[in-house]
């Protein structure tokens, strides 16, 4: 933890750095902070605490807070929240919470503000994961706090044959930060987005209020909450649906040179009631290697097979399906695999398998990041552009994105994802927006670049966005970004009216995730 100052320091600090925030708040005075007993767990070093909460994963953004919160328990939140609602200063001060700092835009820091190291909790008896057996209802639930990250709610699970159903592609990610946007992988079609298995949070509102709520208790907040992009409360506990954890799975990967066969086959493996557990698709071109930072799949020999099949086409599209399974079923499940794939119209003689565990396959993404931070590069710039695809835009999307804007440019530096899912598993009281079609595309770009040219992959992310506006795609952005109130506007569309009602309602001087800029 950063070294902590003293009041003598925070005044003179303050006193030769009047800063002013990018939503026109002054600076805090924290001599008078000094005197809530929190004062001890705030840093103000501007050599540390304060530089390393300034900036993300993505390393495009770089915004300096005031100060630095490190709560031993949620109670210290609680009285920095309510200290700029009614403190002795005339102007609110924005407060971020940072769970595992992945954004990518800035959407957790807190310019001139407090950013809230949500990690600090795991140090008191409140951040601990329990497993409990909900005995009237016959189900078991995890409650988790909002710092964990979802790596260790999987070994706390999976320690009573237990595990969610839900995930991420990476699991170093906090409960809170994922459960503020959405939460989506492969398994979304299945189970539906992190979002969408909560059954309750404890949540600290804007107004300072520690609540908690739930689908029948408190529900215009519940709703809020989940996919608000932290605009209405910090959730600091979530209940989350957990199932008996497989042990092992099976785990696929096919080969396409045309969109519409490899669209159409993850269609049908979506659509089958009992299918596959996971299905993602992705693009392979000569600038994208077989195996990169998400996942070692393919052996050296397929690795120089697969490069070839990318001479040839120039892009290939990799349907990637997993089958879980136990020991009760192990005498079974190739022959349900078998079944399901039946029909696929993939390349000939372009299948390769693999037999893993359910965690291995679960924390894929763990190998390539450990890889990367060895070789230092991995804390680069990240351009990333995530987006909600409509079915009936895909294939334009394809012409006009993957094989225009993409291939034709070849500045692609990472992975490219695309994948459906279906709104029948998702709730349109949560905040997150998504397109109006019953299956959209999950569209994920996702850069690595130098320090000194991410600017040309975000042009591209412009270019493409710009693309799908001229055309009508009707896109979303997921984890989004915009730079004017009339774009969130536009982002938000019907919803925009109820999402400022909530914000009135739950954080009506608009203290919480500043760094977001939708009300600037």
């Amino acid at each position: 933890m950063a070294k902590l100052y003293s009041l003598g320091y925070l005044i003179i600090f303050f006193t030769i750095s009047p800063l002013v925030s990018i939503i026109g708040k002054p600076s805090i005075p924290y001599e008078v902070l000094f005197h809530l007993d929190i004062a001890t767990r705030l840093s103000v070093n501007i050599s540390d605490a304060t530089i390393a909460t300034s900036t993300d994963f993505g390393k495009l953004v770089q915004k300096i807070p005031a100060a630095v919160l490190y709560p031993s328990s949620i109670h210290d939140i609680i009285k920095l929240i309510n200290y700029s609602n009614n403190g002795a200063i005339s102007v609110p001060f924005g407060v971020a919470a940072r769970g595992h700092g992945h954004s990518v835009r800035g959407q957790a820091m807190s310019p001139n503000g407090v950013v809230v190291v949500m990690s600090s909790l795991k140090n008191n008896n409140n951040g601990k994961i329990r497993v409990l057996w909900e005995s009237c209802l016959g189900f078991y639930y995890a409650d988790v706090g909002g710092e964990q990250l979802w790596i260790d709610v999987l070994h706390a699970t999976l320690e009573h044959g237990l595990a969610p159903v839900s995930w991420t592609d990476y699991l170093y990610l906090s409960v809170g930060g994922t459960l503020s946007n959405a939460g989506i992988s492969g398994q979304t079609f299945k189970y539906g987005p992190q979002i969408s298995n909560v059954l309750e949070m404890d949540v600290i509102t804007g107004k300072g209020q520690l609540v908690t709520c739930s689908k029948q208790t408190n529900s215009e907040l519940f709703f809020a909450v989940l996919g608000g992009l932290g605009q209405f409360g910090i959730i600091t506990r979530a209940r989350i649906v957990v199932e008996k954890a497989p042990t092992r799975v099976k785990w696929v990967r096919v080969f396409y040179s045309d969109f519409s066969k490899f669209t159409k086959d993850q269609e049908k493996l979506i659509s089958i009631n009992n299918g596959m557990d996971y299905v993602e698709g992705s693009l392979m071109m000569n600038q994208s290697p077989p195996n990169n930072w998400r996942s070692s799949f393919f052996s050296t020999s397929n690795q120089s097979k697969i490069i070839s099949l990318i001479s040839k086409y120039g892009i290939i599209y990799c349907l990637e399906m997993v089958k879980y399974y136990d020991d009760q079923c192990a005498n079974t499940v190739d022959k349900e695999l078998q079944k399901m794939m039946r029909g696929l119209n993939f390349l000939s003689g372009h299948i390769f398998k693999k037999d893993t565990t359910f965690v291995h396959f679960l924390n894929r993404v763990r190998s390539g990041e450990l890889r990367l931070q060895s070789n230092g590069m991995w804390d680069v710039p990240h351009p990333w552009l995530n987006l909600f695809v409509p079915k009936s835009s895909i294939m334009d999307f394809n012409v006009g994105v993957f094989l225009d804007i993409i291939l034709r440019q070849n500045k692609t530096t990472g992975p490219i994802l695309v994948y459906p899912t279906t709104r029948k598993k998702w709730d349109d009281r949560m905040s997150v927006v998504i397109p109006e079609e019953d299956t959209f595309y999950c569209v994920g770009l996702l850069h690595s670049s130098g320090f000194n040219d991410w600017e040309v992959l975000d042009g591209q992310n412009e270019e493409i966005i710009n693309y799908c506006e001229k055309a009508g795609l009707n896109i979303k952005q997921y984890l989004p970004h915009y730079k004017s109130k009339e774009a969130w506007m536009n982002h938000f569309g019907k919803k925009w009216k109820i999402f400022q009602q909530r914000k009135s309602q739950f954080d009506p001087k608009m203290i919480l995730s500043p760094g977001q800029k939708i009300f600037i």
